[in-house]
């Protein structure tokens, strides 16, 4: 397939003119066939990699069913999102444990829809102060000994979790994960900035969703985001649905880690892509309404976003992202942050050929290719 006429992603240049041509499932110097399809008035960008989201169209990955994880799978690659790394929730272990194992399977039987690559599991090591949407009762400390088990019965596909590095027994906790091939990302925590500084320089790499169930950047206490600043691994997550964080935060955000550092993350619930309801989520019931989805009899406390990734994508460039900076924080860098960018997150050649063509005029979805294949 030769893809012609476009606006061409580049992680350096921005956008090129300039054809990008496939054979088989990668992309390539030449075509490999005759097929040729036309991007005239459109972005042609990579596929979407999502790191942090908990489901849609009426399923949750914690629910741990294999249909359920098909479908979930089918509707983020029609959302352009062609790699997904779906994020479990504070459950107890034998969930826990479901969870990795229904991943393992799924990715066995390669049944189509986009890739999930692994999973994240956002609980259950976090703080009961700053659970948010997490269900308290399950809470449990850093446990390496646990963490070893949930990998095993995933098979190794477990790819990032989250800590509350304020917890006992963090610091190994991370040394563990590394040792697991597992990337932690610091999140649903009160660590004050040394706290969080330790955990980073020990190794972990991720901020979970970003301003969100944390300790705000104060000028004598940075906190986690002061910490993740100055530990130039890392790399923050940010819900950019409109209402998690606010535009200012979100660009000054941008302007703080720099877009190279950046990663966009959907955070989206079971009801993302259904009606305004009640939806169960992690043990506890949820309100949607809009674009805004909270425990239910808790106005105050949002429980995850109803947007997709692409969806974020749109919305920050409304709040003045430039393009090509959203687009890099939807692909090249959430892939690099769970090491699949050997394969993922750009166009160049050799990788796969995961292409979604966006429409200048509104960034609405024109066309998406999966690893060489018109979906």
């Amino acid at each position: 397939m030769k893809i012609i006429n476009g606006q061409v992603f580049d992680l350096e240049q921005g956008f090129l003119s300039r054809d990008v041509c496939t054979d088989g499932s990668l992309i390539a110097p030449a075509s490999g066939d005759d097929a040729v399809l036309d991007a005239a008035g459109c972005y042609v960008i990579p596929g979407l990699v999502d790191v942090h989201f908990h489901g849609c169209v009426g399923e949750d990955f914690s629910d741990a069913t294999p249909d359920g994880l098909q479908k979930i799978a089918d509707y983020e690659l029609s959302q352009g999102v062609t790699y997904i790394c779906p994020a479990g929730m504070t459950l107890p272990e034998d969930q826990l444990t479901a969870i990795c194992k229904t991943t393992a399977a799924h990715r066995k039987k390669n049944a189509g829809g986009a890739e999930v690559v692994g999973a994240h599991l956002e609980g259950p090591f976090l703080c009961m102060a700053k659970k948010g949407a997490q269900n308290g009762d399950y809470l449990h400390d850093p446990d390496a000994a646990m963490l070893k088990r949930l990998q095993t019965a995933a098979e190794g596909c477990v790819r990032l979790v989250t800590l509350a590095p304020e917890q006992p027994n963090s610091i190994e906790f991370i040394n563990a994960a590394a040792e697991m091939d597992i990337h932690v990302s610091v999140g649903h925590t009160v660590a004050d900035y040394d706290t969080a500084k330790a955990a980073f320089d020990a190794g972990a790499d991720h901020a979970t969703h970003l301003f969100n169930a944390m300790p705000p950047f104060a000028h004598r206490d940075p906190g986690v985001i002061g910490a993740a600043f100055d530990v130039p691994h890392v790399m923050p997550e940010l819900i950019c649905d409109g209402v998690h964080v606010r535009g200012s935060a979100v660009r000054a955000a941008f302007r703080l880690f720099g877009k190279d550092r950046m990663i966009l993350i959907s955070d989206s619930l079971r009801a993302t892509g259904m009606p305004d309801g009640e939806y169960p989520f992690g043990g506890q019931m949820i309100e949607v309404h809009g674009n805004r989805a909270t425990i239910l009899g808790h106005p105050e406390t949002l429980a995850g976003s109803i947007t997709s990734l692409m969806g974020c994508l749109r919305q920050a460039v409304s709040f003045g992202i430039p393009l090509a900076d959203a687009v890099r924080a939807c692909t090249y860098n959430p892939a690099k942050s769970i090491s699949i960018d050997d394969r993922a997150g750009t166009l160049d050649i050799g990788k796969e050929a995961s292409v979604v063509l966006l429409d200048k005029k509104d960034l609405s979805c024109k066309a998406i290719v999966f690893k060489g294949q018109m979906m």
